[in-house]
């Protein structure tokens, strides 16, 4: 187990009816406050005009900053900054999912850089200072309601590029798996997907002696390989929306990254894929995330056996490891099948016309490569998205 620093300060208020808790915990924090959502849903099942009159009856200054859209874009994010310094903005409420979230993280930071936000995505520099965010969880899929993690798409490029700082945890967020009820199945599905993914890219580790890391891994992937296909059948199962909604946040909060290493290829791969062809991250990660897998495998062919047995309780071949491996590659497909997602580009009706663009933007134009149990070049992307063909 490796040296590390776990740091999460954000709140979280989770259960039934905890929504009515918004304007009591936003003015503890702001008078001025930027509400940031996405689409209609917000409005159309009434969780708007619930947050709207709790700030309202506290006297809270409101203004609005709606149509974010899945792969959050630069564009909004920069006319959110320029919202809040024109409006003296002290509080961003963020009422949606990671897309929202990460939108508003974005904003956030961006109030007192003097450059340009899309710096701090590029790294070339780095954040100081940041308005407080607040969140309203709609969708558990991304883990950006406690995580220090914030993904924008930049439409110059389609470049999707991610900052991570603590700084940009959000200081509360309130969970209600009510609030999930009305997702739509494929929506439900994506976040499964994406806490999956998640977590495997903690999980894939060449870092030894970390057991209990790989045991809460396991537990919370077995988590979300349980109680998922059951809100296909039952949205409603409160239960299972609540379990979800907990691996989702669990997922991406750093507790699983403690004393280890992860590999965050497949999530690289899967940015440019989302960049350039705007499919919901979810999907492209069921699509890329066995195409790795079929690729690196046999460099730590007992971690993937070990996957393979412990999470899907697949019969360890002691003397072929590998069969082991394959056979839990291929559980995992069909789980995504069992879910209605893709797991082929072709199944998204995605080519092979861009392959060596999203390759080469992944490496920067071979400048560096990408993950740690593999060290992975230009050429070894462009054949990763080939086996997604």
């Amino acid at each position: 187990m490796l040296n590390f620093e776990f740091e999460n300060k954000t709140k979280v208020i989770f259960g039934r009816g905890t929504e009515q808790q918004v304007g009591a915990l936003t003015s503890q924090y702001g008078k001025k406050v930027l509400l940031h959502y996405g689409g209609g849903s917000v409005k159309k099942y009434g969780l708007y005009d619930i947050v709207v009159n709790q700030l309202k009856e506290l006297d809270l200054h409101i203004v609005e900053l709606g149509d974010v859209k899945p792969n959050p874009r630069l564009t909004l994010v920069r006319q959110g900054i320029e919202l809040c310094k024109e409006e003296k903005i002290d509080f961003i409420l963020a009422v949606g999912g990671g897309s929202v979230i990460d939108s508003a993280k974005a904003i956030a930071v961006g109030v007192f850089h003097d450059g340009d936000v899309w710096d701090f995505y590029s790294k070339k520099a780095k954040p100081k200072k940041t308005l407080p965010v607040g969140v309203v969880l709609t969708l558990p899929a991304a883990g950006s309601e406690t995580s220090s993690s914030s993904v924008i798409t930049n439409e110059e490029g389609w470049f999707k590029r991610g900052l991570n700082d603590n700084l940009i945890r959000p200081v509360f967020c309130i969970m209600n798996p009510e609030l999930t009820f009305t997702l739509p199945e494929y929506q439900t599905a994506c976040g499964a997907a994406d806490m999956l993914a998640h977590v495997m890219e903690r999980y894939f580790s060449n870092t030894k002696h970390v057991d209990l890391t790989d045991r809460l891994c396991e537990a919370t992937m077995k988590t979300i390989l349980l109680q998922s296909p059951k809100l296909i059948d039952n949205p409603e199962d409160y239960d299972a929306r609540a379990e979800i909604m907990w691996a989702g946040t669990l997922a991406h909060n750093n507790l699983l990254d403690t004393g280890r290493v992860g590999d965050w290829a497949s999530h690289g791969i899967e940015h440019e894929l989302s960049g350039i062809y705007d499919i919901a991250h979810g999907a492209g990660l069921s699509i890329i995330f066995p195409a790795w897998m079929k690729y690196v495998y046999k460099t730590n062919v007992e971690k993937f056996a070990q996957f393979a047995s412990r999470v899907f309780n697949i019969d360890y071949n002691f003397e072929n490891p590998e069969e082991t491996a394959l056979k839990g590659i291929e559980a995992l497909e069909n789980f995504f099948l069992q879910l209605k997602l893709p797991i082929r580009l072709a199944d998204a009706n995605i080519g092979s016309d861009r392959i060596a663009e999203m390759a080469n933007k992944v490496t920067n134009n071979g400048k560096h490569t990408r993950g740690n149990i593999v060290k992975l070049s230009t050429a070894d992307i462009e054949e990763i998205l080939k086996l997604a063909l």
